[in-house]
């Protein structure tokens, strides 16, 4: 009884928290609107014009390159809306909206939980629209339905996850320009060095060891395993230690920071 009253009130002030930005998307659409429009484009763009080159060296996946794709877009993208938890922290710091929240009697998780998990329930309905275009450029699930909601899953999880990379990047730096750019720098290399786009064979020999065992290829082949049906060589559960070990690191540093900043 007494560890459930401790909960109550952080699990409530975090929904308070997750509401608010919500109610942003709410408020400004547009924001939502081009969150959805850029991996549509990403979509397009590396299906149409890398599809007819890329075909014959993604033939596990039916031959069709829009089934290998799309699910180390929905990856990729994940990870885009992950950027925003650091841009979003980074302006409210700069506001003065974080010094308010200090001053409520309210948990400090709360202000970085609320705004983590308002970005991955708008990475849901980004992935959402992304399946429903995918579906149309011709994208179908191989392995059955529960196989596809898994697919979802651990693409929200892995998004969830990297939130809180960026958290950290966003409470340490002082403006939102900064944190934009911190996080873009580092999600391209991890992105392209990874079997997003390209299967990792193809890459030179002395960059595939680090390739083969970063944590974005290790969750885009298990998305693929979910999609698709292909040998998952354990990419699962080492996407799942990934996550789990990431943010055993970050959460503590964020909060920290949290801390740090609004001493």
């Amino acid at each position: 009884m007494l560890l459930a009253e401790q909960l109550h009130w952080p699990i409530v002030d975090t929904w308070t928290i997750t509401r608010r930005n919500l109610l942003r998307y709410v408020r400004l659409p547009r924001l939502l609107v081009f969150s959805s429009i850029q991996p549509v484009m990403f979509l397009l763009l590396f299906n149409y014009v890398f599809g007819g080159a890329l075909g014959a060296s993604t033939a596990a996946a039916g031959g069709q390159y829009i089934n290998y794709l799309l699910p180390g877009i929905l990856i990729q993208i994940v990870m885009f809306g992950g950027v925003q938890t650091g841009i979003g922290l980074a302006e409210d710091m700069g506001k003065g909206i974080i010094d308010r929240f200090r001053s409520l009697p309210m948990s400090r998780l709360a202000v970085i939980a609320g705004r983590t998990l308002a970005d991955v329930l708008r990475n849901v309905v980004v992935v959402g629209i992304l399946l429903i275009v995918g579906t149309l450029l011709g994208f179908h699930f191989q392995a059955g339905f529960g196989n596809a909601l898994a697919m979802v899953g651990i693409a929200v999880l892995f998004g969830f996850t990297l939130s809180w990379v960026f958290a950290c990047i966003g409470l340490a730096v002082r403006d939102t320009e900064t944190a934009q750019l911190a996080g873009f720098l580092f999600i391209f290399p991890l992105v392209f060095a990874s079997s997003v786009f390209v299967p990792v064979q193809t890459m030179p020999t002395w960059l595939q060891p680090f390739v083969k065992n970063q944590p974005i290829t290790q969750v885009v082949n298990a998305a693929r395993h979910f999609a698709l049906g292909t040998p998952a060589n354990g990419a699962v559960w080492k996407a799942l230690l990934w996550c789990f070990v990431i943010l055993a690191a970050c959460m503590p540093i964020a909060l920290w920071l949290y801390k740090r900043r609004t001493a």
